[in-house]
């Protein structure tokens, strides 16, 4: 069947994007880590966006139940909305994007919930059999419910949880080779921690300090038939800080930066025979590793390997922390100019990117555009822009008082 993984592969390239050199056997040998459902790692907003993938610190808003639940308690507004859509690797094809809803609501001066909707469109595809004859029209979706929780722990600390519905469906139930498919469905979990300080001096000028943690998409692995292997999700580390000057009662710049890690194992490097071909374990009949972890771990297990089981040891292993660098700066708390930086090593996934954006905050409503520029060759992620609209219904209210 030509086409019928097509949506898999297409999911693929979100997760990364081929180095542009060939690399053999050797230190810089491409080793990139895959998982099922990558479209949960897509940053959704177009304020993050410009920040280089950078959000797990920044002040709180409507969008932070993807980046950051537990920051929700720190929101200052009793209620919002956000909207965001994505075209999405539009180098590739004109017909995938990415939608994302967030909402949230205090629940008193110590707590919020939140919900959020994220729904991936890969396009339509026509799917043929081996002969080339069609087999008929489908359009691969994915989408994600999540329902979030964050509580202050202190004057200054909380904490989070968000629990997440996945379901994913590449072939709309098509044979494959003689095997029934049929679409992912699993369950998740994030646990988040953020900690803000609003009273910091830093070079004589007044400043908000801010660190986050989210450890996302903890749960079951993900299968499309009912005999083959389940997959890891994209279970994610995220740790950042914020560090916001206050310049005068009109001027504010803000420097983030994260460091984000897959928590699922790493490929193993396999002993191969004169043939080129794995070698065989003659009790267990499994390929033979020659260096690095057995990747079909559970769950929990492969979480707790993934810091120590890349086959080149840890300089490999650093390789696989993302870095994310970002500068906002807000004039008079009404319109933002944003850029960053997103930096992937070579070997696994080489996504090198600039982002810039901009906002611009009216009295009931924020309207957030971002745009991304490739650094490396041949990059689908080229040209990407998101836009995001966000309602604050306390403006909403006030605005209605007045009237």
């Amino acid at each position: 069947m030509k086409n019928s993984f097509l949506g898999l592969v297409l999911c693929l390239f979100i997760n990364q994007t081929f180095a542009q050199s060939t690399l053999g056997r050797s230190d810089l040998q491409l080793n990139t880590i895959t998982t099922a459902v990558p479209f949960l790692l897509i940053a959704p907003d177009s304020r993050a966006g410009a920040l280089g993938d950078a959000g797990v610190a920044t002040s709180p808003d409507a969008n932070s139940i993807h980046w950051n639940p537990a920051k929700l308690a720190f929101i200052e507004k009793d209620m919002g909305l956000s909207i965001s859509y994505s075209p999405w690797l539009r180098r590739l094809v004109n017909d995938i994007g990415l939608s994302y809803v967030s909402f949230y609501k205090r629940l008193g001066k110590e707590q919020t919930l939140g919900a959020s909707l994220r729904y991936f469109s890969l396009g339509d595809i026509k799917f043929t059999n081996d002969q080339g004859d069609p087999l008929g029209d489908f359009r691969p979706n994915e989408f994600a419910v999540d329902l979030a929780y964050s509580r202050k722990l202190g004057d200054k600390f909380s904490a989070g949880l968000a629990a997440r519905y996945i379901y994913s469906n590449l072939t709309g139930g098509i044979d494959v080779s003689g095997t029934n498919t049929r679409a992912g469905t699993s369950f998740a979990v994030d646990v988040s921690a953020f900690y803000t300080n609003p009273d910091v001096e830093l070079f004589g000028q007044e400043a908000i300090f801010n660190v986050g943690l989210n450890i996302s998409n903890v749960g079951a692995k993900i299968s499309y038939t009912d005999d083959a292997n389940k997959d890891f999700l994209p279970m994610n580390m995220k740790l950042g800080q914020s560090l916001a000057f206050v310049l005068d009662d009109y001027n504010s710049i803000a420097i983030i930066t994260d460091v984000n890690k897959l928590l699922v194992p790493t490929p193993p490097v396999y002993k191969l025979d004169n043939s080129g071909s794995p070698e065989l374990d003659p009790v267990t009949n499994e390929p033979i590793i020659e260096k690095g972890k057995d990747p079909n771990a559970s769950v929990m297990g492969g979480l707790i390997q993934s810091f120590s089981d890349a086959p080149g040891g840890m300089s490999e292993e650093l390789r696989e922390y993302n870095i994310s660098v970002g500068t906002e700066y807000w004039y008079n708390k009404q319109f933002a100019v944003r850029v960053g930086y997103f930096h992937e090593h070579i070997t696994k996934g080489n996504r090198k990117y600039i982002t810039a954006g901009a906002g611009l905050k009216m009295s009931v409503f924020s309207l957030d555009f971002s745009y991304l520029i490739a650094t490396t060759q041949n990059n689908p992620l080229a040209n990407t822009v998101r836009f995001s609209l966000m309602f604050n219904f306390d403006d909403f209210k006030k605005q209605k008082e007045e009237n």
